[in-house]
């Protein structure tokens, strides 16, 4: 209590990263300075550096100083149900939710058309109105199949280099580059509506290498909430919608070849 009652403003966050970023970034006890009696801690060496030089720009005068709005990251294995608790959280609280796969996905589909990736690697479904009715359109089919991936292809290469990347990621789960996150992330902690409204973050950080991005860049969430299900929860709730799935994709591929049978055999004749 003692300690407490000689800490600055802030606290034990750092000013700076508060003033300039509008993050409760945790400061460090060797990078901790004096001032009016009052001993601020911050998150680095330059930024108490920047501290001494202007103090009076970093402290209360009137007022306290305003603290940032809720970050919230959630995290889970895919099927834990993080997007529903999600959704009800910034419903009850006010803020945005962020689903970050599905803003990926987002950023690359005008071009690709369609969603990619595991979740979504299905067997395209055959329409039946495109059932050829000609002999001369049997012949053509695998030419037009050919035509239709030569098309698709030539759409894929005019991704650009950081779509390319969001791509990889989504279909292999290639890392994405840190001046690629730059151009996702940064905007959600220091760009509005987002900065002074706050945001539950669903599904990021995914990874170590992602994880060590925030702390590099200062991002610090103010609450980290990992959803740990059972292996046996996410099977019963992901694989009767998959396997129903891939059983209306089976019996409508079996109804399109026996049409196609029949129209040969009547063309035959």
């Amino acid at each position: 209590e003692e300690n407490k009652r000689h800490m600055g403003d802030t606290k034990h966050f750092c000013p700076v990263s508060l003033k300039e970023n509008f993050v409760l970034y945790p400061g460090l006890y060797e990078h901790a300075a004096k001032y009016k009696e009052k001993i601020y801690y911050f998150s680095t060496s330059e930024y108490r550096d920047k501290f001494l030089k202007n103090p009076e720009e970093y402290v209360a005068h009137d007022e306290p100083i305003q603290a940032p709005p809720l970050r919230v990251c959630l995290l889970g294995t895919h099927g834990a149900g993080k997007t529903t608790c999600a959704r009800q959280i910034a419903d009850e609280l006010g803020i945005f939710h962020i689903q970050f796969e599905e803003y990926l996905q987002e950023l690359i589909l005008p071009k690709t058309k369609e969603k990619i990736g595991p979740h979504f690697d299905e067997e395209p479904e055959e329409d039946d109105n495109k059932t050829p009715i000609l002999s001369q359109e049997l012949e053509d089919s695998s030419q037009t199949t050919t035509k239709t991936e030569t098309e698709k292809s030539k759409q894929e290469v005019e991704l650009t280099d950081e779509e390319e990347a969001i791509k990889a990621n989504l279909m292999d789960n290639e890392a994405l580059p840190p001046e690629v996150l730059d151009n996702i992330v940064l905007d959600w902690w220091r760009k509005e509506p987002f900065r002074s409204t706050g945001f539950i973050l669903d599904g990021f950080p995914r990874t170590l290498d992602e994880a060590q991005y925030l702390s590099e860049r200062g991002l610090c969430p103010d609450v980290v909430v990992y959803i740990q299900v059972e292996e046996s929860d996410v099977l019963d709730r992901l694989f009767p919608l998959r396997l129903k799935k891939w059983k209306e994709r089976q019996y409508k591929k079996m109804e399109n070849k026996k049409k196609l049978k029949d129209l040969k055999a009547k063309i035959r004749v």
